[in-house]
């Protein structure tokens, strides 16, 4: 089906909000007269330039038990927090993808945008979450099969520019100093001098009510051997086994300190944390990203196959050469690379990639090469999305097959593991990670996530040992 952009109407827009209200209100009165002539409601996004202030403040001031978007990559200076919702859609339907991108353009059609909207990051957004597979098995997860929101509050900060985005529904009948005052009342609650965090209190404690596993990893072991069985039996060639680790704490988890503890420690990952507005927050530091587009060019990345860091500059080249000449973890890779650049081509792209390098991160690096591709109008981000994941990465060869024996082996519904996370903005430029290196959060309680995949030679103590040292590397952010 043919696809076009939709045209959004703009309204020029340059005062301060925070020093001048009256101007505001006329800019309401002028859209509330513009929708006189339409008796449905619209959707106004207004963006104004603010000085920098760091996103994760905002989280802490509005939005830690509710429902929100953070989302940012520290070594490239960019970070998104998103809050509230003027629009919200979800659904557990398996066609999700192209409902959610049918919301999207639903709202659009009715948007008017105004204020400074020719700056990096102004304009509507839309943050999308999407669990790993359609259907939960768990009656109680935490997120549904699809999440789309149109936040009420966002800041995104690029480089040396904080752009503040506010949308509000409303049509010709509604009050517009009240409108006007709800907006007043959010922005003088944020301490906007504030560039760091509020607090940080770096408090450890070391005790835990569960550590890691007591079996010593006897069934994650078990689980690769008969993985091992079922690949030599040529059911299939690659599957990625999760692990789960759930900790108890003595007091809750401080949602902000732990995210800006994975900030600090994996200043190369994407950091994110996804909040229902329940009480549970999906959290982590995702080394891989899916998808990015920018004024229609996209880059997605091959990322499989890893080592360990060293804890000398020669070792740590040691161990980069053993990986790079690994026969199994090269052909991991090349699984990957494979089944990206043939999925592009199916949506008519003519991707290319990068040769293969390294992705070293604090604790592990991985095999990676970039493959970049331009994307017609036509195909929206979501089109790509729905046809990648899940990749090879964090599912298996073949895909259908892994994931049908993914839930045999694994005992735990994955819900945001190892899932596409991301956001959608108006004028077609997207971001979405895999929600890898992860952990679900809900008080003093903690479920932790990592994967290994498992081909043929792979060793399960090895495999083991891995797991351990990611969800080990996770859990010290987390405390």
């Amino acid at each position: 089906m043919t696809k076009s952009r939709i045209s959004l109407p703009v309204i020029p827009y340059s005062t301060n909000l925070f020093q001048d209200f009256k101007k505001l209100d006329l800019f309401l009165s002028a859209c509330q007269k513009k929708l006189s002539r339409n008796k449905s409601g619209k959707i106004v996004s207004f963006s104004q330039q603010i000085p920098l202030v760091d996103p994760l403040v905002i989280i802490q001031s509005l939005a830690p038990d509710r429902l929100h978007f953070y989302w940012e990559n520290p070594s490239n200076t960019e970070a998104i927090a998103a809050c509230d919702s003027t629009q919200l859609f979800t659904t557990d339907h398996s066609d999700r993808f192209v409902q959610s991108q049918q919301f999207v353009r639903n709202c659009l059609a009715k948007t008017i945008k105004i204020g400074d909207i020719h700056l990096p990051g102004a304009g509507p957004h839309f943050f999308c979450s999407f669990t790993f597979f359609p259907d939960s098995t768990d009656p109680y997860s935490p997120f549904p099969a699809a999440t789309v929101f149109l936040p009420r509050w966002q800041i995104v900060r690029k480089n040396n520019c904080c752009i503040l985005v506010v949308n509000l529904t409303f049509d010709q009948k509604e009050n517009i100093k009240f409108i006007r005052q709800i907006i007043k009342d959010r922005i003088k609650s944020i301490d906007w001098e504030k560039y760091s965090l509020i607090s940080r209190e770096n408090k450890i404690f070391s005790h835990l009510d569960r550590q890691f596993r007591e079996d010593g990893g006897k069934q994650f072991s078990s689980t690769v051997n008969s993985v091992l069985k079922s690949i030599e039996n040529q059911e299939f060639s690659k599957i990625v086994i999760a692990d789960v680790l759930d900790v108890i704490y003595p007091i809750d988890f401080n949602l902000i300190q732990s995210l800006d503890n994975l900030r600090q420690r994996y200043p190369d990952c994407y950091i994110f944390s996804i909040g229902n507005g329940r009480g549970q927050n999906f959290i982590g530091a995702s080394p891989e990203r899916l998808i990015s587009i920018s004024a229609q060019q996209l880059i997605t990345d091959a990322l499989a196959g890893s080592a360990p860091r060293g804890k000398t500059i020669s070792e740590d080249v040691a161990l980069a050469n053993k990986l790079l000449n690994s026969e199994k973890e090269i052909r991991e890779h090349q699984a990957v690379r494979e089944y990206i650049i043939q999925r592009l081509y199916q949506l008519g792209l003519n991707p290319q990639r990068s040769p293969l390098q390294l992705l070293k991160l604090s604790n592990i690096q991985h095999l990676w090469t970039p493959i970049y591709a331009e994307v017609p109008s036509e195909i929206s981000p979501l089109d790509i999305v729905a046809r990648l994941h899940p990749t090879p990465a964090v599912a298996g060869v073949p895909r259908e097959i892994a994931c049908q024996q993914i839930r045999h082996y694994e005992t735990f519904d994955r819900s945001l593991y190892a899932a596409p996370l991301g956001w959608i903005d108006d004028r077609g430029n997207s971001q979405f990670i895999v929600g890898i290196r992860s952990a679900l959060i809900e008080g003093n309680k903690a479920r932790l996530y990592a994967g290994n995949g498992i081909v043929a030679g792979s060793d399960p103590e090895k495999e083991f040992a891995e797991v351990q040292l990611k969800l080990q590397s996770l859990l010290k952010a987390l405390v």
